[in-house]
């Protein structure tokens, strides 16, 4: 707040004795200046809730806001990551997503994709096993084991069993001449839609939400 600003706060007689050189004046200054941070912080406090304008050290904060603590579940608050902040961002923007899809094949391929930044990942449901679930995550993820487990339990349905598998490396292929150089798209995938900086697939519009398992 200006030192002018201040002083028409103040009463008549007080303005008066405000004057140039004045120890009121001088309080004024003074106040100002202990004013400013606080104001510069004000003036931009919108970044603070950007996902991709808050600085580093308040990203994991907003991930914790929209529900993903297992994400950086961490022993000590001083501990490092376990992912890049950029990954964070990513799922602190598509927040609203996540929480609107939580419970589903959807939601779950979503949120692990984000967090790895690893695509592939195949969730299976063993006839011969009602309500269990078997997560089979792609050789690029193979050393994220932790994460993808803590992310597993969190949006898996309370009443489904669970269990993570590391899928084995595919031996390198060499495509014909013959073969496509685009893949087709996964059944039940549209386009591909971003919101921020993110790829993700989205269902079909027309598609009925998934019912958990």
């Amino acid at each position: 707040m200006r030192r002018a600003a201040i002083e028409r706060l103040l009463p008549a007689a007080y303005q008066r004795a405000a004057g140039p050189g004045s120890v009121l004046g001088a309080l004024l200054d003074v106040m100002e200046a202990l004013h400013a941070p606080d104001e510069a912080v004000l003036a931009d406090v919108d970044a603070l809730f950007g996902p991709y304008r808050t600085p580093d050290g308040f990203v994991a904060y907003l991930t914790r806001w929209v529900a993903m603590d297992h994400v950086v579940a961490a022993p000590r608050a001083d501990a490092p990551l376990p992912l890049p902040a950029g990954r964070l961002r990513n799922l602190v923007a598509h927040g609203a997503l996540l929480a609107r899809w939580r419970g589903t094949p959807y939601g779950m391929r979503t949120a692990l994709e984000l967090a790895t930044g690893v695509t592939g990942f195949v969730l299976d449901e063993p006839p011969e096993r009602p309500f269990h679930l078997v997560v089979r995550v792609p050789p690029a993820a193979a050393d994220r084991l932790a994460l993808v487990t803590r992310i597993v339990e969190a949006e898996k349905p309370a009443a489904v069993t669970v269990e993570v598998v590391a899928a084995p490396a595919d031996p390198p292929s060499h495509p014909t001449p013959t073969e496509p150089d685009v893949a087709e798209p996964a059944a039940g995938v549209a386009a591909v839609r971003a919101v921020g900086r993110a790829h993700v697939p989205a269902p079909l519009p027309h598609d009925p939400p998934e019912e958990p398992s």
